[in-house]
């Protein structure tokens, strides 16, 4: 995961390409895009990330598990057509139908008139919808929005404008759900796998019947774990040895190879979990990984990142680890 997740070696792709490789960034902190996409692309400068917001080429929306994610253009419609329908009846059995689809369908066909003259700040379309926050919550799920700048952003940090996705990025292409749940395993697959169709589903925020007619239908390599449970790939998906020296790399807040879905990976070592995530820091601590595992957490205090590690490191590590830290300060600055 390391590799596809370009933690071994920084990437001089494209901000879009490599979203599509590590399968999106979670994006609930807008600084969080920002030190993510840093930590794993080569020589990647702030402004280089907002200019990509700005030009529509990636795009933050409410994706996966109800959460807010940056991907690239390529890849909103088909993830966003894969999600819709579980998301819609998650949100309504949650909520036992209140406010209605009826209710949410007719609020949407109301803001998408609106939206038409240009984005709406968070207040302006809870006016629109009518029904408070409940209801502007659930309208995103009968009309796809999206956050755009300058709002979520590092200058501005809160995501709170919105526009539709269908003027903003262009009408949804002519794709089923089939295929756009083909395209979502891939992501996956693509940046965490080998993996379990248990994980993909926990990912997408999907109950895993939805996922499994799509596991079916696609070409993937199988394996099986030491406890016999199965793992799914893509044919020709990178396997790197074990023995591959993982350098030092700073994560953000909400690093997608910390959560549950990647719990197998042992990125996050479980003695450790319980310092990242807890009911005071439910949106976990900025981490920094040593020879591939959290070691510790930082933090950007007084014009320098601050180190706190779990344990003694070497004196090699520490002089890795201070270089790095100096990098990521400057990258603030």
């Amino acid at each position: 995961m390391l590799a596809r997740q370009l933690l071994l070696e920084r990437s001089r792709s494209s901000i879009p390409s490599a979203l599509e490789r590590m399968g999106c960034l979670q994006a609930q902190y807008a600084p969080s895009m920002y030190v993510g996409l840093w930590t794993r692309l080569e020589g990647l400068e702030r402004d280089a990330l907002t200019t990509a917001l700005q030009r529509r080429r990636v795009v933050q929306g409410t994706l996966m598990r109800v959460t807010i994610h940056l991907v690239s253009k390529r890849d909103y419609w088909p993830l966003a057509i894969a999600i819709r329908q579980g998301r819609r009846e998650l949100w309504l059995r949650a909520r036992r139908g209140e406010p209605s689809a009826a209710q949410l369908a007719a609020a949407a066909k109301r803001l998408r008139t609106r939206l038409r003259d240009g984005p709406l700040a968070r207040r302006e379309v809870d006016e629109v919808v009518g029904m408070g926050s409940v209801g502007t919550n659930g309208v995103g799920l009968w009309l796809d929005l999206v956050r755009v700048p300058p709002s979520g952003t590092w200058e501005r940090r809160r995501a709170d404008l919105y526009a539709a996705a269908e003027q903003w990025l262009g009408e949804s292409p002519k794709i089923t759900r089939e295929q756009g749940l083909e395209q979502l395993v891939r992501r996956y697959l693509g940046g965490f796998g080998p993996a379990s169709p248990g994980d993909i589903a926990d990912w997408a925020g999907l109950p895993p019947k939805q996922i499994t007619p799509t596991l079916a239908r696609l070409e993937l390599r199988r394996f099986q774990t030491e406890k016999g449970q199965e793992l799914v790939d893509l044919p020709r998906a990178p396997l790197p040895s074990a023995d591959v020296p993982a350098p030092v790399r700073f994560l953000p807040v909400w690093d997608a190879t910390l959560l549950v879905h990647a719990r197998r990976t042992g990125v996050l070592p479980e003695e450790h979990r319980p310092r990242v995530f807890n009911t005071r820091t439910p949106q976990s601590v900025a981490t920094f990984l040593v020879d591939g595992s959290v070691a510790g957490t930082w933090r950007f205090e007084g014009r320098r990142v601050v180190t706190e590690p779990f344990g003694r490191l070497d004196a090699a590590t520490r002089r890795e680890l201070d270089a790095e830290a100096e990098r990521l300060a400057q990258f603030h600055l």
